[in-house]
């Protein structure tokens, strides 16, 4: 049996076309651990990264269909 070793790239340089087009595979490659250097006419755009930090839920609102909630809804919610 051969196991698959995939190689984390750093600071790997793509194109703005080729991240909008293939995004969801940049993703999966940014959640093993690479970042990406985001380039539009050849000049830096911005760049992608994990993010390492956890985030606190301060309202769930996930469960709710249609669209969203009104603004006192969402006062109530967050004076919990």
């Amino acid at each position: 049996m051969t196991t698959k070793v995939t190689k984390i790239v750093k600071n790997q340089i793509i194109g703005l076309k080729e991240f909008r087009l293939d995004t969801e595979k940049y993703i999966n490659e940014i959640e093993k651990g690479a970042s990406f250097v985001v380039v539009k006419r050849s000049k830096p755009v911005f760049k992608l990264t994990k993010i390492e930090e956890e985030w606190e839920t301060i309202a769930d609102f996930s469960h709710l269909s249609g669209g969203g909630i009104s603004g006192r809804e969402l006062l109530k919610a967050l004076k919990k």
